[in-house]
Protein backbone atom coordinates (compact mmCIF):
# COMPACT_ATOMS: atom_id res chain seq x y z
CA UNK A 1 0.00 0.00 0.00
CA UNK A 2 1.49 3.35 -1.06
CA UNK A 3 0.35 6.23 1.16
CA UNK A 4 -0.45 9.58 -0.38
CA UNK A 5 2.24 11.94 0.89
CA UNK A 6 1.47 15.62 0.53
CA UNK A 7 4.14 17.44 -1.53
CA UNK A 8 3.07 20.81 -0.10
CA UNK A 9 3.85 19.62 3.42
CA UNK A 10 7.21 18.32 2.22
CA UNK A 11 7.97 21.70 0.65
CA UNK A 12 6.83 23.56 3.78
CA UNK A 13 9.05 21.39 5.95
CA UNK A 14 12.05 21.84 3.67
CA UNK A 15 11.65 25.61 3.38
CA UNK A 16 11.02 26.14 7.09
CA UNK A 17 14.02 23.99 8.07
CA UNK A 18 16.31 25.88 5.70
CA UNK A 19 14.90 29.23 6.90
CA UNK A 20 15.43 28.16 10.52
CA UNK A 21 19.09 27.39 9.78
CA UNK A 22 19.54 30.78 8.10
CA UNK A 23 17.76 32.55 10.96
CA UNK A 24 19.94 30.89 13.62
CA UNK A 25 23.18 31.75 11.83
CA UNK A 26 22.25 35.35 11.02
CA UNK A 27 20.80 35.92 14.49
CA UNK A 28 23.99 34.91 16.26
CA UNK A 29 26.44 36.50 13.82
CA UNK A 30 24.92 39.67 12.38
CA UNK A 31 21.47 40.68 13.62
CA UNK A 32 21.60 40.36 17.40
CA UNK A 33 24.65 38.40 18.59
CA UNK A 34 25.21 37.90 22.31
CA UNK A 35 28.64 39.49 21.91
CA UNK A 36 29.60 42.23 19.43
CA UNK A 37 31.10 40.71 16.29
CA UNK A 38 29.25 37.40 16.63
CA UNK A 39 29.26 34.55 19.10
CA UNK A 40 29.82 30.82 19.21
CA UNK A 41 26.05 30.47 19.61
CA UNK A 42 25.90 30.20 15.82
CA UNK A 43 26.86 26.56 16.36
CA UNK A 44 23.28 25.98 17.48
CA UNK A 45 22.42 25.79 13.76
CA UNK A 46 24.69 22.76 13.28
CA UNK A 47 22.19 20.13 14.53
CA UNK A 48 19.65 21.50 12.04
CA UNK A 49 22.03 20.89 9.14
CA UNK A 50 22.23 17.15 9.93
CA UNK A 51 18.66 16.27 8.84
CA UNK A 52 18.60 18.68 5.88
CA UNK A 53 19.62 16.09 3.27
CA UNK A 54 17.06 13.53 4.48
CA UNK A 55 14.32 16.15 4.61
CA UNK A 56 15.05 17.30 1.06
CA UNK A 57 14.96 13.67 -0.12
CA UNK A 58 11.70 12.92 1.71
CA UNK A 59 13.12 10.29 4.08
CA UNK A 60 10.28 9.55 6.51
CA UNK A 61 12.58 8.43 9.33
CA UNK A 62 14.45 11.75 9.12
CA UNK A 63 11.16 13.62 9.29
CA UNK A 64 10.28 11.76 12.48
CA UNK A 65 13.44 12.48 14.44
CA UNK A 66 13.95 15.98 13.02
CA UNK A 67 10.45 16.96 14.15
CA UNK A 68 11.47 16.12 17.72
CA UNK A 69 14.71 18.09 17.27
CA UNK A 70 12.75 21.15 16.18
CA UNK A 71 11.03 21.23 19.58
CA UNK A 72 14.36 22.21 21.15
CA UNK A 73 14.42 25.28 18.92
CA UNK A 74 10.81 26.06 19.78
CA UNK A 75 11.76 25.89 23.44
CA UNK A 76 14.84 28.10 22.98
CA UNK A 77 12.81 30.63 21.04
CA UNK A 78 10.18 30.78 23.78
CA UNK A 79 12.79 31.27 26.50
CA UNK A 80 14.63 33.97 24.59
CA UNK A 81 11.41 35.72 23.53
CA UNK A 82 10.56 36.12 27.21
CA UNK A 83 14.02 36.87 28.59
CA UNK A 84 16.24 38.66 26.03
CA UNK A 85 16.53 42.39 26.72
CA UNK A 86 17.09 43.37 23.07
CA UNK A 87 13.90 44.01 21.07
CA UNK A 88 15.62 42.76 17.90
CA UNK A 89 16.61 39.54 19.62
CA UNK A 90 13.03 39.07 20.82
CA UNK A 91 11.80 39.45 17.23
CA UNK A 92 14.33 36.85 16.08
CA UNK A 93 13.15 34.55 18.87
CA UNK A 94 9.56 34.87 17.65
CA UNK A 95 10.80 34.03 14.16
CA UNK A 96 12.45 30.92 15.59
CA UNK A 97 9.20 29.98 17.32
CA UNK A 98 7.20 30.36 14.10
CA UNK A 99 9.68 28.49 11.88
CA UNK A 100 10.19 25.60 14.28
CA UNK A 101 6.43 25.27 14.73
CA UNK A 102 5.86 25.28 10.96
CA UNK A 103 8.56 22.65 10.51
CA UNK A 104 7.21 20.49 13.33
CA UNK A 105 3.63 20.53 12.07
CA UNK A 106 4.63 20.04 8.43
CA UNK A 107 6.86 17.09 9.29
CA UNK A 108 4.28 15.42 11.53
CA UNK A 109 1.45 15.78 9.02
CA UNK A 110 3.71 14.72 6.13
CA UNK A 111 4.59 11.43 7.86
CA UNK A 112 1.08 10.76 9.16
CA UNK A 113 -0.32 8.90 6.08
CA UNK A 114 2.71 6.60 5.95
CA UNK A 115 2.39 5.77 9.65
CA UNK A 116 -1.32 5.00 9.20
CA UNK A 117 -0.59 2.75 6.19
CA UNK A 118 2.09 0.87 8.12
CA UNK A 119 -0.25 0.43 11.07
CA UNK A 120 -3.04 -0.93 8.85
CA UNK A 121 -0.68 -3.40 7.15
CA UNK A 122 0.34 -4.81 10.54
CA UNK A 123 -3.27 -5.28 11.61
Amino acid sequence: MNPELNPRLRLAASVSLFALIVLCVTWETVVAPLRPGGSWMLLKALPLVLPLRGILRGNLYTYQWASMLSLLYLMEGAVRAMSDPSRLSVLMAWGEIVLSTVFFLSAIFYVRPAKRAARSQRA
